[in-house]
Parts: C-alpha cells; sequence; structure tokens
C-alpha cells in the first residue's frame, strides 16, 4: 500500500512538473500556438495509464515493467512534440 501511496504522489509531482514546464514554454508563444489540447489529453491519458501499470501486480513476466518503460517514453515523446510545435508556431488541437 506504501508503495502505491509513494507512487501516486512521485505521479503527481511529476504531472505538476511537467505542467509547470508547459505553462513556461506557453508563456512565451501566443495562446493559439502555445494550445495543444489533443497532445496534452493525451499526455493525462498516458499518465494515468503508468498510474494504473504502477498500481497492477508485479507478475507479469517483465511485460508490466517494460510496458511502464514505454509508456514513459510515449510521455518524453509526446511532451518533446508539443514543445517543438510551440517552438515552431504550430497551434490548434493538433
Amino acid at each position: 500500500m506504501t508503495d502505491t501511496k509513494l507512487s501516486r504522489r512521485n505521479l503527481a509531482a511529476v504531472a505538476a512538473g511537467g505542467a509547470l514546464v508547459a505553462g513556461m514554454v506557453g508563456a512565451s508563444a501566443s495562446p493559439a500556438a502555445a494550445y495543444q489540447g489533443n497532445m496534452e489529453r493525451a499526455t493525462s491519458a498516458l499518465y494515468e495509464a503508468l498510474a494504473s501499470l504502477r498500481e497492477s501486480t508485479p507478475n507479469k513476466g517483465g511485460h508490466r515493467e517494460r510496458a511502464m518503460q514505454l509508456v514513459q517514453q510515449a510521455i518524453a515523446e509526446t511532451q518533446a512534440g508539443i514543445a517543438f510545435a510551440v517552438e515552431h508556431g504550430g497551434g490548434g488541437a493538433q
């Protein structure tokens, strides 16, 4: 139970940090260029998936751990895509 609470706490801290960074990146661009609605929703869904994987039992033959790594990679790629779009004037619900 402690691991789950710790994981949730860590996840919340990471999500808050990501939101702060996204807000700082968006502050330098116009509001239309900064908003990446679909990408931001995808990031949120990925964080939820990661939390679910962390809460699941670990006896999955290493597949759970690999899935967590891949979701973390997907989060990083999605955040990089948002940053790229903001830097290059990509706007809308991309």
